[in-house]
């Protein structure tokens, strides 16, 4: 325990600059539910970063297994490709594939805009104009039901120039009894001001599993201090008397890597030809003159004699979606290198970490997600298969009955399994 908070402290002293200024909370002043929104339930989508989908047994989390037992839980929850912080969370408030909302990746290239996004840099990151789809707060706000989130992937972007009612700046300073009061205090605001849907985000067992790795002690007591802190809130919480019900998702799972054999950039590639996003389980290659890619994706095919996949974005696996038919913004790469667990690459001189993610889920059960569910909404006592995580979005409409026209990958049949 000693060795995982000492490592925390250290995480939030190396952070950067930005990441330690704003702690106030952002209010869009002037809003209010509507009549008939004030008469729904509530929501709380809690998203534990990193929390496998098997990480509530194995470290015996008691708070999670008893509240799970009260409605909902999948086996596991399968995050879509590649299974990566960024393109997940948003995908879970969206209902579509990465390719098809925009957000490929934590940090990728766009060949139109000529400029690539990272989710380190502040700019891109509240640019609502990287953003695809109608994540969860905005179809809120457009139905006039209040929103509010501290932290999830979008939500201090103005997406179709609208941000949630409540909101924060990302940062890893604020105290969890301070975030829990917050929390409490929104639903204790008037009918008019009180959000509906709340989103709330926890990231330390993603911090300790990349760090320790997924089967180490600190991630263990990490497992163990979230499971506590849910505890509090949901106590908390259930003093307000109000009918909540909360989606504990994760956005990816967390698998024990080989940091010692790790793959170099191939000799194949030639930096001059193409920009390269990686390194980790997927290289992608955009290339500066289209002639390039046919000779280098045959010299990769042969340089890579079996220790990673090669492929253009026109004959990736369906499965994957996230080739050229899936491809809305046209961000992914003209060539992808895909390497199998527990391979990855690696272009600095610094040992990688033990814990990572983003290999194919379909391929890679550690990659697997956490979805249980519970709440006035949900039936009782009810198990269901591994799904995929488009399908949270229509949970979410369906118990908060906000209807919507555009098109998104998800559909209803999790929603009518699971709900009342």
């Amino acid at each position: 325990m000693k060795r995982l908070k000492t490592f925390l402290l250290a995480l939030l002293l190396a952070a950067p600059a930005w990441a330690q200024v704003d702690t106030t909370q952002h209010v869009v002043e002037g809003r209010r539910n509507s009549p008939e929104q004030m008469q729904k339930p509530y929501v709380i989508m809690i998203s534990a970063d990193g929390f496998r989908y098997d990480y509530a047994d194995k470290y015996n989390a008691k708070t999670l297994q008893a509240l799970r037992a009260q409605g909902v839980e999948a086996a596991s929850m399968v995050p879509s490709f590649p299974s990566k912080t960024f393109p997940n969370h948003y995908t879970l408030v969206t209902g579509m594939y990465p390719a098809s909302h925009g957000l490929i990746n934590n940090y990728f290239y766009d060949p139109q805009r000529q400029e690539s996004y990272s989710m380190r840099n502040r700019d891109n990151v509240e640019d609502g104009s990287w953003y695809g789809g109608v994540p969860l707060w905005l179809l809120a706000e457009q139905n006039q039901m209040l929103s509010a989130s501290f932290y999830w992937v979008g939500s201090e972007a103005p997406i179709q120039n609208t941000l949630p009612t409540y909101w924060y700046t990302y940062n890893e300073k604020i105290p969890f009894e301070e975030r829990l009061q917050t929390v409490v205090d929104w639903l204790r605001l008037p009918e008019e001001k009180r959000p509906h849907l709340i989103t709330f985000y926890l990231p330390e067992v993603d911090h300790a599993g990349h760090s320790f790795g997924p089967d180490a002690p600190e991630t263990k007591q990490a497992v163990l201090e979230l499971d506590a802190q849910l505890k509090a809130l949901t106590e908390a919480v259930a003093k307000t008397g109000l009918p909540v019900n909360y989606i504990f998702v994760s956005d990816h799972g967390m698998t024990q890597v080989d940091q010692e054999n790790t793959l170099p950039l191939p000799a194949a590639i030639d930096t001059a030809k193409f920009r390269v996003s990686g390194p980790g389980m997927i290289v992608e290659l955009h290339a500066k003159d289209k002639s390039a890619i046919k000779s280098t994706y045959k010299k990769l095919k042969k340089e890579a004699n079996g220790a990673y996949e090669v492929y253009t974005k026109h004959n990736l696996p369906k499965h994957l979606h996230y080739g050229t038919k899936d491809d809305a913004f046209n961000r992914v790469g003209d060539i992808l290198l895909l390497t199998k667990a527990p391979k990855i690459f690696h272009f600095s001189g610094r040992k990688p970490a033990p814990g990572m993610h983003g290999y194919d889920p379909a391929a890679v059960k550690d990659m697997h997600a956490t979805f249980y569910a519970w709440g006035p909404a949900f039936k009782p006592g009810v198990k269901i298969p591994s799904f995929q995580n488009i399908h949270v979005y229509p949970v979410v409409t369906e118990i908060l009955d906000l209807p919507y026209s555009h098109t998104i990958n998800g559909d209803g049949s999790i929603a009518k399994s699971i709900l009342k």
